[in-house]
């Protein structure tokens, strides 16, 4: 791979009724609430950088060339460099971001060119952590759904180059995780009791359906839940119990739909798969908070799982880290345990980061 660069110098009208009076002052106070979140946020990030992002994105110049004649990257992907992720983080109080490739991945129908692909990313991803100590971690690239590649890969990351865990996409042509042919895989990673990140991308099925919406606004967080509960339901998850699994996006939209999960998991067949039921093991389960630090999202996830397993995620370079910072910020429901959301959990999850 090519050297990292050095990093240079609507209104909507409701039915009640309120006179002029009472609008200023609600919007005043609406005002300076929000004032006084951003400048709380604000203030955090110019102390010591102390937030671990475990959900940054990056596009190494040869995965660029890579997918030249193939597909687009969106302009602020393919526009990423060091000295841009470096930025994003010092604005809003990151200390270190583990990095991860992103859709539309590495795989292109040929094993050879996706293994050379992935050894390639992972490489840069590497130096990237030698030349800047304390700013990255990663979570290694790997050429699925070539699966004996995939485990020489595996090796290679975890062992030599001392990954903090693999990532992988929710579906590969049209088949989830919790599918047959990657159990030689999850057998592997669960046998090196390996942290796994799982990043949506548009199922086979499911692109473009409605075609002035991007597959990212809806179809994103709906593979997230298909793969969840392909994991869920065809007992992968019992199976291999060692595995920490990282959602990204809070879940998608499974906290919405775990009523449906619940029944569903009530019915013969899925009780033998889940003797204890289906929450026990989604709050075994961590989520970061990218593209979801709102207080709709943040309030359902933490209904469902304890603090301990949310962590801090961005989207960078698709969003800002300062975005999810002010975000955040304004989640009550996580104001007592911000701190080890933004920080804490990641470095038990991801010791190699205390370092």
């Amino acid at each position: 791979m090519t050297d990292p660069a050095a990093r240079p110098p609507a209104a909507t009208r409701c039915g009640c009724r309120l006179d002029r009076r009472q609008l200023l002052a609600g919007g005043a106070a609406f005002a300076s609430t929000a004032a006084m979140s951003a400048g709380r946020a604000r203030a955090e990030t110019t102390s010591v950088p102390f937030r671990i992002d475990v959900h940054h994105h990056l596009a190494p110049p040869d995965y660029i060339a890579a997918l030249s004649g193939k597909t687009q990257l969106a302009p602020v992907a393919a526009n990423w460099s060091l000295s841009r992720s470096l930025d994003d983080m010092d604005t809003a109080g990151v200390q270190t971001a583990v990095l991860s490739i992103s859709t539309p991945g590495l795989w292109f129908g040929d094993a050879t060119a996706a293994t050379r692909l992935a050894h390639g990313c992972n490489d840069y991803m590497a130096k990237l952590i030698a030349d800047n100590p304390g700013r990255f971690g990663a979570f290694a690239a790997l050429p699925l759904p070539a699966i004996d590649a995939t485990l020489g890969e595996i090796a290679y990351a975890l062992d030599t180059l001392k990954a903090d865990g693999v990532s992988m996409f929710t579906s590969y042509g049209g088949k989830w995780l919790g599918d047959a042919l990657f159990v030689p895989v999850f057998e592997e990673l669960n046998r090196r009791k390996a942290v796994v990140s799982v990043h949506p991308t548009t199922a086979a099925c499911c692109g473009n359906l409605i075609p002035y919406i991007p597959d990212s606004v809806v179809e994103f967080g709906t593979d997230t839940t298909r793969t969840i509960a392909s994991l869920i339901f065809s007992g992968a998850v019992e199976r291999w119990p060692d595995i920490k699994f990282i959602f990204s996006h809070a879940g998608g939209t499974m906290p919405f739909l775990i009523e449906r999960f619940e029944v569903l998991a009530n019915t013969p067949q899925a009780t033998k798969m889940l003797p204890g039921g289906v929450r026990a093991p989604l709050q075994r389960f961590f989520y970061d908070t990218a593209q979801a630090s709102n207080p709709a999202a943040m309030g359902a996830l933490r209904q469902l799982v304890e603090p301990t397993q949310i962590l801090f995620g961005t989207d960078f370079p698709y969003r800002n880290a300062l975005e999810h910072v002010t975000g955040l910020a304004g989640c009550k429901v996580l104001a007592p345990d911000l701190r080890r959301i933004e920080r804490d959990n990641a470095l038990a999850l991801l010791p190699r980061l205390r370092g």
